[in-house]
């Protein structure tokens, strides 16, 4: 059974804040958040695919994948800021479609009774911004592939 996702998006502040744990040590979880061969098996909802085209998770590294579905693929692009093994990636996003509207995002990965808790915190140019990408489907994206991710690192 998965764990749930908590996605909080408060009205007048640009900010998206997540939650999620999974029943697995914070180094599997990390590393799948920086080997773009297993970020590609989990990211994003079931009916999508992920190409990664670029991704140098280490600090000061960039990264680029499209992800879409038959009806098209749709580009996304950034810059690690910080990569801190097992605890902490700090990073830009930038979706192609909305050039010119990078957001900052934090995560951090924290073992907890042997599980590990991960904490995104989503900083977007404007509220419109973030309320944009909530419009398109970015809340259901991220609990299909965090359920993707349970099922990945369960095997």
């Amino acid at each position: 059974m998965s764990n749930p996702t908590t996605i909080t998006a408060d009205d007048g502040v640009p900010f998206v804040d997540t939650a999620r744990e999974f029943d697995a040590p914070v180094s599997a979880v990390f590393k799948a958040h920086v080997d773009p061969d297993l970020l590609a098996k989990w990211l994003g909802p079931r009916s999508t695919v992920t190409k990664v085209t670029e991704y140098n998770a280490t600090t000061g590294g960039s990264w680029h994948y499209e992800s879409g579905d038959d009806s098209g693929m749709y580009g996304f692009r950034g810059i690690f800021h910080t990569v801190d093994a097992d605890a902490l990636i700090i990073m830009t996003f930038e979706f192609d479609g909305a050039p010119n509207q990078v957001g900052l995002s934090t995560t951090t990965f924290e073992e907890v009774d042997g599980r590990t808790r991960i904490v995104a915190h989503e900083v977007y140019p404007s509220v419109e911004a973030r309320d944009m990408a909530l419009a398109t489907g970015m809340n259901y994206g991220v609990v299909e592939g965090y359920e993707r991710l349970d099922e990945l690192l369960a095997a």
